[in-house]
């Protein structure tokens, strides 16, 4: 299996990230809407905070993923995939009824960039030692500090279109995409749409659920599950030599008929392979060698995962 990359090698700024889009929720009541629809306290959110959310249905699974911020009192932004924008948008606004929020796709106004090491971030003002999920203001841009991957201190950039870029040394977007597989937090997309409740993603455990909030879609099911004891599968960190791609099922080598979990994101190391997040049974872990594709495919091997996992909230 190939070795992770040297954190080195994760250095810079990159160019515009074309695979995450902007939803813009301004009004009075924008934090109260996106409140009562994701799994997030968006109420109690200040300007120096951001939130990692999912929008669920009411079965509890999960159809998008955010990172949201306030830029403004009454100025939310979520940050999600591009991919899912459009569909997550028209859901979104299909429960607006008499909030005074508007939602609208901001993704031509505003950039998002990557930003990764300490000289990057530090250059461009950010404090390479904030907590994850930290917010700072940047005249008219914002950027929220990430989980590190590998150690690497990390930051999303969200700013005018029209605006200079983040000072640094250029970062190449497949850098980035694998910097995000190997930072443990899974950003969702259409392929797994729907596949997960949270908990299977292991959003407790960075911050992507508060369990003391309100009622949301699908509020009942992720509860229960975090506190009955019925969760089966949890999101595990794997490097395979083949190609690895999100929706791909996840085979135990003895059992060729029946998958054991999901690529639920997957992305080329630079120095060679693949990393993924893979959602799976845990019992998994314990039966032997896991594949992907077919029982005979490409071997996984799994990787200690950036963070605990939290049992119990």
């Amino acid at each position: 299996m190939t070795a992770p990359l040297p954190s080195p090698l994760l250095q810079g700024v990159t160019p515009v990230l074309d695979t995450l889009g902007v939803i813009r929720a301004e009004g009075p009541d924008a934090a109260a809407f996106l409140h009562g629809q994701l799994t997030q306290d968006f109420v109690l959110m200040g300007a120096q905070e951001a939130r990692l959310a999912a929008l669920c249905t009411p079965k509890g699974r999960m159809i998008a993923s955010f990172i949201g911020l306030r830029a403004a009192p009454e100025v939310i932004l979520l940050v999600c995939s591009r991919d899912l924008l459009a569909a997550t948008l028209k859901r979104l606004s299909m429960y607006v009824l008499r909030a005074k929020v508007k939602l609208s796709d901001a993704s031509a106004d505003l950039a998002v960039r990557g930003l990764a090491g300490a000289a990057a971030l530090a250059a461009n003002g950010i404090d390479a030692g904030a907590p994850p999920w930290h917010c700072t203001g940047l005249g008219d841009a914002h950027a929220v500090t990430l989980l590190p991957a590998d150690g690497v201190p990390r930051a999303l950039w969200i700013g005018p279109s029209a605006a200079p870029a983040p000072q640094g040394e250029p970062l190449d977007a497949a850098t980035w995409a694998w910097s995000e597989v190997r930072s443990g937090v899974v950003t969702l997309g259409t392929p797994v749409v729907e596949a997960f409740v949270p908990q299977m993603l292991n959003y407790e455990s960075v911050d992507g659920v508060n369990f003391k909030k309100g009622c949301y879609p699908g509020q009942e099911v992720v509860a229960r599950s975090q506190f009955r004891g019925t969760l089966k599968r949890r999101a595990y960190l794997v490097q395979a030599d083949a190609p690895l791609a999100a929706g791909q099922d996840v085979f135990a080598a003895g059992d060729a008929e029946q998958p054991v979990g999901t690529v639920a994101q997957a992305a080329p190391a630079p120095g060679g392979g693949w990393a993924a997040m893979v959602s799976m049974q845990i019992a998994a872990l314990d039966a032997g060698s896991l594949h992907a594709g077919a029982a005979d495919g490409p071997a996984l091997a799994v990787q200690p995962l950036p963070y605990p996992l939290r049992d119990d909230i």
